[in-house]
This record gives C-alpha cells, sequence and structure tokens, in this order.
C-alpha cells in the first residue's frame, strides 16, 4: 500500500468486519486496486472458540445462558479425550474449506447413515468448494458409525466429517 490515505479506506474494513460476523466467517482477504502502485491488501480475521462439553444427565429443564466450563474431575477427563472425534482412527478428514452435503442433490436421498456399509472409494459426501463439487471418498470399507456434519453445514480443512469403523 503507498503512502495516501483514503477516507474510504476505514469504511471499507468496517463493512468487511461486519461481513465476516453476519456470515460467520472466519477470515476473509481482499485486494483493492486504486491505480499505479497506489493499492490496499486487507486481512480480517477472527478467533474461534471451540468448546467441548461431556454430556450428562440433568434433573431440571432449565436453559442454560452460556455454556459450562470444560473443567472436569480427572476421572471424566480420560472419556473425553477418547470422544474427541477427531483423534479417533476411523476419522475422515476434510481435506478442503467448504460446504458439506450430505446428498448428491436436493431432495434425493443421502449418500451414507449410520450404520451404512461401505467400500473403500465409495462417495461419503461432497464438499462444495469455489462452486466446484468434489466427491469425499471413503479411505477404506467398514460401518458408518457417527456422522458429525450437517447437511449445508460449512467445514474447516482438517475437520472431522465421517467415523467409519
Amino acid at each position: 500500500m503507498t503512502k495516501k490515505n483514503h477516507d474510504s479506506d476505514v469504511a471499507f474494513i468496517q463493512a468487511l468486519a461486519e461481513l465476516l460476523q453476519e456470515n460467520d466467517l472466519t477470515e476473509l482477504e481482499v485486494m483493492r486496486e486504486y491505480g499505479d502502485n497506489d493499492s490496499l491488501n486487507v486481512r480480517v480475521s477472527r478467533a474461534t472458540q471451540v468448546v467441548t462439553q461431556v454430556a450428562a444427565p440433568v434433573a431440571a429443564a432449565a436453559p442454560a445462558a452460556a455454556p459450562a466450563p470444560v473443567a472436569a474431575p480427572a476421572a471424566a477427563e480420560a472419556p473425553a479425550a477418547a470422544e474427541d472425534p477427531a483423534s479417533h482412527p476411523g476419522a475422515v478428514t476434510s481435506p478442503m474449506v467448504g460446504t458439506a452435503y450430505l446428498q448428491p442433490e436436493p431432495g434425493a436421498p443421502s449418500f451414507i447413515k449410520v450404520g451404512s456399509q461401505v467400500s473403500e472409494g465409495d462417495t461419503l459426501l461432497i464438499i462444495e468448494a469455489m462452486k466446484t463439487m468434489n466427491h469425499i471418498p471413503a479411505p477404506k470399507a467398514g460401518t458408518v458409525k457417527r456422522i458429525l456434519v450437517e447437511d449445508g453445514a460449512a467445514v474447516e480443512f482438517g475437520a472431522p466429517l465421517v467415523i467409519i469403523e
């Protein structure tokens, strides 16, 4: 960026921050060209916090105002770590950032369901990235134990999608 100040840059950056928040994005990068040797390159990002909770039976049905802290007794920490889907040996993770779809088109049956038998190479789901539909194949044959994403949900690189055993 050159040393010229553009009054509209501040409003532009604020609009990007609002766009980031409104669309629940984690990062946005834009380059604005003003002319020869005059441009603005902006990268706006926000930190996301992942809170893992162990579900326990609750007698009262009062809604929680905020997530409960993740602090738990030492005996409960081992099962919580074992239940982390990303560390499961049968976890299929997302190879890209995009939107996950569980069926080939709206109204069609899903590629997989919990309990489905899959063969190596079978399509588990589709991830749309940059207007391209990417079929995610099963890395091994087995039974679908858990589906960890919802249809139409945004997924990040490395996020666990499905567990196959």
